[in-house]
């Protein structure tokens, strides 16, 4: 559309110009043939020897003057047309190449909007993975601090456990060591006593006591496994000594059974 107005419309300025040219010519010449009356003098027609650019001057009798200026170099009509067709070519090839610009344009537009809504897209989703993952460590962290207060709760219990049992540890070593003092004290008491026993001679038709079935026992548990469960002096027959010997037996400390 424009460019069939801007034709038209160069077509009708150079139609007027055109037009012009014809009206100054036949006034021109119909100034030049036509015959006033005698009681007017002539007008007179003279080139420009005042003016520039004047191709004609016309003098009337009121001496007023006409001057008509002509561009020697006015375009014609061929010309006109040939610039206005080449004109036209040009602008034909400037949309030309603007639409075809406009499109790659709106290619890569689009191609840069398709790829922007991709990457959008992708980072929406890495979001979500994040915002996730936060959500894991959070409850991670959470049941870490339960864990760990569960871990300290046990901790201070087992603290609590080796205190009490240090404490008891304690105590049953002073027991052991009270027990194995009043042992040691009993035993050095009772030393004397037997060795004494020992030694003594054993009353007239007095037999040493051995085990109740009558055979020979090798050791006081031996003895104390036959049924003879009193504290006292015992016969015992060890294999490397079958001849015998007499010996305290202890038959009551930790079950009995004990050679002295």
């Amino acid at each position: 559309q424009r460019m069939s107005c801007g034709y038209i419309l160069c077509t009708v300025l150079l139609s007027v110009a055109v037009l012009l040219a014809v009206t100054v010519t036949g006034a021109i010449l119909f100034m030049n043939h036509y015959h006033t009356p005698v009681t007017e003098s002539p007008p007179v027609i003279s080139t420009n020897p005042e003016e520039a650019n004047a191709l004609v001057t016309i003098e009337k009798a009121d001496s007023s003057r006409i001057n008509i200026f002509i561009d020697p170099n006015c375009p014609s009509a061929a010309g006109t047309l040939g610039r206005v067709e080449g004109l036209q070519s040009s602008l034909l090839r400037a949309l030309t190449d603007h639409d075809a610009e406009a499109k790659a344009t709106k290619s890569q537009q689009k191609a840069l909007l398709v790829t922007v809504a991709d990457e959008v897209a992708k980072l929406l989703s890495h979001a979500v993975q994040l915002r996730a993952d936060c959500d894991g460590l959070k409850k991670g962290h959470s049941a870490m601090g339960q864990e760990l207060s569960a871990l300290q709760g046990e901790q201070g219990r087992l603290i609590q456990l080796l205190s009490e049992s240090q404490t008891n540890m304690a105590r049953l070593v002073s027991s052991v060591s009270d027990v194995l003092d009043t042992l040691q004290k009993e035993r050095g008491g009772a030393r004397p006593r037997l060795k004494a026993d020992l030694q003594r001679a054993p009353a007239r038709g007095a037999r040493p006591r051995g085990c109740s079935n009558g055979s020979r026992p090798r050791d006081c548990f031996d003895i104390y496994a036959s049924g003879q469960q009193e504290d006292g002096i015992y016969s015992i027959f060890p294999t490397h000594y079958p001849d015998g010997f007499q010996v305290y037996c202890d038959m009551t400390t930790d079950g009995g059974g004990w050679t002295v």
